[in-house]
């Protein structure tokens, strides 16, 4: 899987498909979680999510692993226009989360935005209990991703979008995923629990707070 052949444009799909919703989402949680001391992003993409979290914990160390080297590249220039040599708290990693590991319990904060809903079931629960391992025991995770609504007339509308845009980036950026799965189950089997939740565009977007729990 990798972003690469979408990387210079995605930024304007994503404006044309969904507007700033997208983003909206990507930060709705950020005001309410505590100074971070070193966090882990996977799959940041631009770069548009990491300079928020720069600016208002300008402490925080961050580790920003992603499977495309060209989403990184952006990232990576995002946030030397905003900070210049500050941002040295940022160590940019080239990795697919498949083959990254780490097994120190060092990250207070987890970020995935839009990016679980890459993987199938059978690859989701081992990614998640691996970033688990990776974080403390008081962790805060943020989630930002699609969800389906309740409601009829919501829910046909959300498959719709969802069936067209798995077919769009299985063919453009080869993700693995046919369809969407629910990380609820899979986060409660590794200790957090819901916090917090924001829902957009009559709940087709949700961006939510995940704390593990002793």
């Amino acid at each position: 899987m990798s972003f690469d052949p979408i990387a210079p444009w995605y930024r304007t799909l994503e404006r044309i498909a969904f507007g700033q919703d997208l983003q909206r989402c990507r930060v709705a949680c950020l005001s309410e979680i505590a100074a971070p001391r070193r966090a882990l992003i996977v799959g940041e993409g631009d770069g548009r999510f990491l300079v928020e979290l720069l600016r208002l914990h300008p402490e925080v160390e961050v580790d920003c692993i992603d499977a495309s080297a060209r989403m990184l590249h952006l990232a990576r220039k995002r946030v030397k226009e905003q900070f210049g040599d500050g941002g040295g708290r940022v160590r940019f990693q080239h990795q697919d989360i498949n083959s990254w590991n780490h097994t120190d319990c060092e990250y207070d904060l987890i970020v995935t935005h839009f990016v679980l809903d890459c993987f199938p079931a059978s690859a989701l629960g081992g990614i998640i209990k691996k970033l688990a391992r990776a974080a403390t025991d008081n962790a805060t995770w943020l989630l930002a991703d699609f969800s389906v609504p309740r409601e009829s007339v919501p829910r046909l509308r959300a498959r719709a979008w969802l069936a067209a845009m798995y077919l769009f980036f299985r063919i453009t950026a080869r993700i693995q995923a046919r369809e969407l799965i629910d990380t609820t189950p899979f986060m409660q089997s590794q200790g957090f629990a819901l916090a917090r939740q924001f829902l957009f565009r009559a709940g087709m977007l949700k961006s939510e707070i995940w704390r593990r729990t002793s």
